[in-house]
C-alpha cells in the first residue's frame, strides 16, 4: 500500500472576504474530490482572506499510479486562472515507512 499527499498554498486573487475566499476554494476541493477520487480539505489559512492551504490525500496499490494521480491534481490547481500555486509540497509513504 502507498499513500501519496500534496499540500498546496495558494494565492487568491481579488478576494475581499471570507465568503469571497470559499467561493473560490470551494470549487476546487468539489472538483478534486470529484475527478480523481482524493480525499481534500482546506487544511490552513483559514482566517486569512486572501491565502488557502488545501490538503489532498490519495491510496493506492501502485506506486506509479499514485504518482500519476498526484501530478494530475497538481496541473488541475496550477491551471487554475483564480489562484496563484506558490507551492506544493509532496510526500509518498510506502509499506516500510
Amino acid at each position: 500500500m502507498f499513500v501519496g499527499t500534496l499540500s498546496f498554498d495558494l494565492l487568491l486573487g481579488d478576494v475581499r472576504s471570507l465568503k469571497e475566499k470559499r467561493s473560490v476554494v470551494r470549487p476546487i476541493v468539489a472538483e478534486l474530490q470529484r475527478k480523481y477520487a482524493v480525499a481534500v480539505a482546506e487544511v490552513g489559512g483559514q482566517n486569512l482572506h486572501r491565502r488557502a492551504e488545501i490538503g489532498l490525500a490519495a491510496v493506492s496499490g501502485d506506486p506509479a499510479h499514485l504518482t500519476d494521480v498526484l501530478d494530475r491534481c497538481e496541473r488541475l490547481v496550477a491551471a487554475r486562472p483564480e489562484v496563484e500555486l506558490l507551492s506544493v509540497r509532496r510526500r509518498l509513504h510506502g509499506d516500510e515507512d
